[in-house]
C-alpha cells in the first residue's frame, strides 16, 4: 500500500464578492497548505473499499459518505473501466474545521487513481471529478499557494510564498460552512466590490507578499463568530501571542491560525496555548 500526504489547506485571505442568484456564495481567497496532514493510503485492484481511523476519525460521519468513495466514483462515472481499490485513511485533522481535510482527502484519493490508471492530473476527467466532489477539491489537487476564486474552481497560478510558519487553533466548536454563509445575510443577486487581485497576488516578491497578508482579512468572521462565539476567544488569544504578525479564522472556521516569521516562535506558541487550552487542537507547521 503507498501512502500519500493530504495536507491541510489554509485560507490565509479571504473576501466575500458575491452571492449568485443560484445562493452559491462567490470568494477570492489566497490559500496555502500545511506540514500537518491525513494520510491516504492506497492498494489498487479490487472493489472499492475505505477504511478509516486515526485521532479524528470519529468525527468524519459515516464511511460511506466520505469524500474519497465520492471522489473515486465520480472519477469512475467519467473513466470507462477505471480500476479501483482500497483506501485507508489516517484521519489527524479535525473534521468541518475550515482546512479542506475533506477535500484534500478526496483530492489524494483523486491522485493516486489517476497514477494507479496511467491518468495525467491535468486530465479534464479527473478536474471535472474534483469539481464535482467539492468546491476545494481542485485547489487540493495540486497543494500548492495559489489565489481561488469565483465558489472555488477557478484558480491561479502557483504562488512563491515567502517563508512564513502557522499555529493552527481550533477550539473544538461547530461552524458549519452553510450556517456561516447564511449569517452573512446576503440577498442572492448582490454583487460586492471584487478586489483588484482576483487570481493574482498583488506583489510577486518575497517581502510584498509577506506584508500582504499580513494586513489582508477573512470576511466570514463577522459571521462565524456570529455562529460560533468561541472562535472569538480563539482569535483573541492568537492575537496576543508574542511576534505573531496576524491572526485569522481559515475558511469558514472554527480553525484559527497566527503568522511567524521563524519556526521556532511558532513552536513556542503552541506550547504557550495548548498549556493554557488543553482541549484545542492546536499544531505548529510551515505553510507553502
Amino acid at each position: 500500500m503507498r501512502w500519500r500526504r493530504a495536507p491541510a489547506k489554509i485560507n490565509l485571505t479571504l473576501r466575500v464578492v458575491a452571492r449568485r442568484a443560484d445562493g452559491l456564495h462567490e470568494i477570492e481567497s489566497l490559500v496555502a497548505f500545511a506540514g500537518i496532514c491525513d494520510w491516504l493510503g492506497y492498494e489498487p485492484g479490487g472493489r472499492l473499499e475505505l477504511e478509516v481511523e486515526g485521532p479524528s476519525a470519529l468525527e468524519v460521519g459515516p464511511v460511506e459518505g466520505n469524500l474519497v468513495l465520492r471522489a473515486a466514483r465520480e472519477l469512475a462515472a467519467r473513466v470507462p473501466g477505471l480500476a479501483l481499490g482500497r483506501f485507508r485513511l489516517i484521519k489527524r485533522l479535525p473534521a468541518a474545521a475550515g482546512m479542506g481535510g475533506g477535500s484534500a482527502d478526496a483530492a489524494a484519493a483523486l491522485r493516486a487513481l489517476a497514477e494507479a490508471n496511467g491518468l495525467s492530473v491535468n486530465d479534464d476527467r479527473l478536474r471535472e471529478a474534483a469539481a464535482e466532489t467539492g468546491a476545494d477539491v481542485p485547489a487540493c489537487l495540486l497543494p500548492t499557494a495559489r489565489m481561488m476564486s469565483s465558489v472555488g474552481d477557478r484558480l491561479g497560478p502557483p504562488v512563491a510564498l515567502p517563508r512564513v510558519f502557522a499555529l493552527l487553533v481550533n477550539p473544538r466548536v461547530a461552524a458549519p460552512t452553510r450556517h456561516v454563509f447564511e449569517a452573512l445575510e446576503l440577498p442572492p443577486g448582490s454583487r460586492l466590490q471584487p478586489s483588484e487581485q482576483s487570481l493574482l497576488v498583488p506583489r510577486t516578491d518575497a517581502r510584498g507578499i509577506r506584508d500582504w497578508i499580513v494586513s489582508g482579512c477573512n470576511d466570514l468572521e463577522p459571521a462565524a463568530l456570529r455562529v460560533a462565539p468561541a472562535i472569538g476567544t480563539a482569535l483573541e488569544k492568537l492575537s496576543r501571542l508574542p511576534r505573531a504578525v496576524a491572526a485569522r479564522m481559515s475558511g469558514s472556521g472554527a480553525t484559527c491560525f497566527a503568522v511567524f516569521d521563524s519556526r521556532r516562535d511558532a513552536a513556542a506558541a503552541q506550547k504557550m496555548i495548548a498549556a493554557d487550552r488543553p482541549e484545542w487542537w492546536v499544531k505548529a507547521t510551515g505553510l507553502g
